[in-house]
Order: structure tokens, then C-alpha cells, then sequence
């Protein structure tokens, strides 16, 4: 495993871009070159260091506070390859779980909310540890929406920038979020 000294005599991280540079020249690699690739499959930064692959997000932390993150880094624009380290947040599996996008197959807009043709409803649901809890069935999607927006609330779902759909939903139709 790498530490942070021996990264630092490597790399170079710029803490505004998220970017880590090559200090030393080797072969094929100029100094000042960005160091690493974007992995395809899943978009985050890879960076081969002493023939080990480390993802770029955790090694900003090793870098900047001296240590390998316990929990996951999350990326709080969801941009996995936004390395900046004001983007960066130690979070635990569920807490980044929290923080992802709505399905594409999700038909309501809101996420934890979804349309029960067999009940001709719309139900709301949060997942807790990996459990999923629902929340009710509503003739309206405004009242779902407004019963995912409570559970989040209650269950202390981080406000990842801003970024509940059901609290959007809601806003968009002059409903008080508190």
C-alpha cells in the first residue's frame, strides 16, 4: 500500500482540479503529465502507482489529510471523475447509496416513489440498510412525494446539494418544504 510520502514524491494534486501530475519523468511519462485514466466502465480516475491501480478519489485523501479513508469517498456532484477535494466526502456505504441519481425506469420523477398499476396508486418507499420501508399508497403523486420527502427527513438522509427529487417536486408545485 502506498503512503502519503511516497505519493508525494510521485504526484503532484492540485486540490481545486482534482488533478494529480507526474513529478518525475519515466519512460513514456513527461513531468507535469496528468497522471491516470478514466476507467470506462464506471468513470472514475485509475492511477498505477508501483504496479498497484488506486482510485484517484482516495488517493486525494491520502494526499491532503495523510490517510486512506476507512468508509467509501463519495463524490457530491455525483461526477466520479471530479476529483476536487471540496467535492470529495468520507461516507459510509449507505450514506453513499443515498447519493445517487433516480432509476431510469422511474416514471414519477421523484425517486422512492413509483406507479402500482394493480392498486391504481402511487407508492412511496426509502431504502434503510439495504432493507426497502414502505411509506404508503396515494391517489395523489404530490402526497407521495411529500411522505418520501417526511421519511427523508426523518431518517437524516443527507441533502446532497439540494438534490431530493421528492423536495424539487414538491417546490415546483409552491408545497413548503421544512
Amino acid at each position: 500500500m502506498i503512503t502519503q510520502q511516497r505519493l508525494r514524491e510521485l504526484l503532484h494534486y492540485d486540490k481545486i482540479t482534482g488533478v494529480f501530475t507526474w513529478i518525475h519523468r519515466k519512460s513514456g511519462i513527461t513531468v507535469g503529465q496528468v497522471a491516470g485514466c478514466r476507467h470506462n466502465k464506471h468513470g472514475y480516475v485509475d492511477i498505477k502507482l508501483d504496479g498497484r491501480s488506486y482510485k484517484a478519489h482516495r488517493l486525494a485523501v491520502l494526499y491532503v489529510d495523510g490517510y486512506f479513508p476507512e468508509l467509501t469517498v463519495d463524490h457530491e456532484d455525483r461526477v466520479r471523475h471530479n476529483n476536487a477535494y471540496e467535492n470529495l466526502r468520507e461516507a459510509s456505504y449507505q450514506c453513499q447509496s443515498r447519493n445517487c441519481t433516480k432509476a431510469r425506469n422511474n416514471t414519477s420523477s421523484v425517486t422512492g416513489v413509483r406507479w402500482r398499476a394493480q392498486r391504481n396508486r402511487w407508492q412511496a418507499f426509502v431504502m434503510v440498510s439495504g432493507e426497502m420501508k414502505y411509506l404508503g399508497h396515494f391517489s395523489d403523486l404530490l402526497d407521495a412525494a411529500c411522505a418520501r420527502y417526511a421519511a427523508e427527513q426523518c431518517l437524516d438522509y443527507p441533502d446532497w446539494s439540494g438534490d431530493s427529487t421528492a423536495k424539487k417536486y414538491m417546490l415546483t408545485r409552491n408545497i413548503v418544504c421544512r
